[in-house]
């Protein structure tokens, strides 16, 4: 399968732009193009960002889409999906909400892992009462303040702060977490389960491909 991905910020270094993709291919299998957009170095992190993102996202899809089986928006805030599925008939997932659904899966309390300051609307919206938030890392307050020593230290003590509260599993929401591996090292450490946005998003799409597949063969059928 020919999958898109679309990185909700600036780049330009080759391997960060491309790490969501590897870990698509190499877990799924899926041959894999990335495209980041413009102006946005420090990715979506606020309102403003992603009011900002929102058409960018979308235009980069329309441009992207005829090349391509599946769109992936990745980021946690899912800027654009609404949008770039309207406009599409292929299919479009969001990491943001797919990490919500894969994390409703489990029973008891999801702990919220992100930016200093928010959760993405989707994961917000769709998790409700199941939410365990505290203060995020102190440290970052946008996706690229990850890929600081700071920000990881930071990142791995929100976890423990988090199962010490009674998070029975771990959602990261920042794709900026995904960019430096961070759900193995929590796994490792945590011994819950842990989402990672962009694995859930390649997850909901082979469910997606699967169930256009069999609705095709018994169209076929009939």
């Amino acid at each position: 399968m020919r999958v898109g991905i679309i990185r909700a910020l600036t780049t330009t270094d080759r391997r960060l732009l491309n790490s969501h993709g590897r870990l698509l291919r190499e877990t799924f299998g899926f041959d894999v193009t990335t495209r980041c957009i413009q102006d946005q170095p420090s990715g979506v992190h606020d309102a403003e960002s992603l009011q900002r993102a929102v058409p960018k996202v979308v235009e980069l899809a329309l441009d992207m889409a005829p090349d391509v089986d599946a769109l992936v928006i990745s980021c946690a805030a899912d800027p654009g999906l609404p949008e770039a599925r309207a406009l599409l008939d292929i299919p479009v997932i969001g990491a943001g909400s797919a990490a919500a659904a894969a994390a409703l899966a489990f029973g008891g309390r999801v702990g919220v892992l992100g930016l200093k300051h928010s959760v993405p609307g989707p994961i917000s919206d769709a998790l409700s009462e199941r939410m365990l938030l505290i203060d995020g890392p102190e440290s970052v307050e946008t996706p690229d303040g990850f890929l600081m020593p700071t920000g990881i230290f930071d990142a791995l003590a929100a976890a423990h702060m988090l199962v010490d509260a009674g998070a029975d599993v771990i959602l990261e929401a920042s794709t900026g977490l995904t960019s430096i591996g961070m759900a193995d090292v929590l796994r490792r450490r945590l011994g819950i389960p842990v989402i990672d946005p962009v694995t859930a998003a390649g997850s909901m799409l082979v469910s997606a491909v699967a169930s256009r597949d069999l609705q095709a063969i018994r169209a076929q059928a009939v």
